[in-house]
């Protein structure tokens, strides 16, 4: 006689697996790249046999400014009382100024004599006392680089007067005083303030590029020292 359904039924049950909750998965990453390992010195500079390539680069061909002359007031080395220059001149005991093509000794640390009363700028100063002419060290009471107006006297009369003024204050950068740079801008020349070297440097090269009539230079000597000048 066969089982009742009831019978089968829980059997059934019974026979089949319970479902087990599922675990999260979690990604996995792999790779069979090796560990990045540090570099090494090359064993041997030698970069073989010269190539025959017709591909290879001619870095000499890409220097735009290779065909270009350099200018005749271009600094040619910068000494610790002068500079020597492109076209053969050397000035010694003096700084330069280059406007236009043209080279002009400069010695801005140089002050003029000046009347009772007036000192640098027109301020007044000790009433009774001639300051007469003597040495300044180009330093303004905050330590600022600052010399007298009668000092840019050829950039007041050249015209046109250049976009650009590359200023070398000697042996290291020196920030320019606030009334030296508003005299300089009302001429309407831009600035910029340099050691001597790298300013001789950049005066080569934007000269090259932009020509003598757009750019200008004022070079002290590196060796300049505020007592004993040049």
């Amino acid at each position: 006689m066969p089982p009742p359904r009831a019978a089968l039924r829980a059997l059934t049950r019974l026979a089949l697996p319970r479902r087990q909750p599922r675990l999260p998965q979690t990604a996995r990453t792999l790779t069979t790249c090796p560990r990045p390992l540090a570099s090494r010195p090359p064993r041997t500079h030698d970069r073989g046999p010269t190539s025959t390539e017709s591909t290879q680069t001619d870095f000499g061909s890409m220097d735009v400014l290779g065909g270009t002359p350099a200018p005749v007031t271009g600094i040619d080395a910068t000494t610790a009382d002068g500079f020597a220059l492109n076209s053969g001149l050397r000035v010694t005991g003096s700084g330069v100024l280059l406007v236009a093509g043209e080279v002009f000794r400069w010695r801005p640390w140089v002050r003029a004599p000046r009347g009772e009363g007036e000192g640098v700028g027109g301020e007044a100063k000790d009433k009774g006392k001639d300051k007469g002419a003597g040495v300044s060290d180009m330093r303004s009471p905050k330590g600022l680089w600052e010399v007298d107006e009668a000092a840019w006297g050829v950039l007041r009369v050249v015209w046109p007067k250049p976009d650009l003024l590359i200023l070398g204050t000697g042996p290291s950068v020196i920030p320019l005083s606030p009334r030296t740079r508003k005299h300089i801008n009302d001429l309407g020349i831009r600035v910029e303030v340099q050691d001597t070297r790298n300013a001789a440097a950049q005066f080569n090269l934007l000269a090259t590029e932009r020509g003598v009539q757009q750019v200008a230079a004022a070079l002290v000597p590196v060796g300049w020292g505020a007592r004993g000048g040049v």
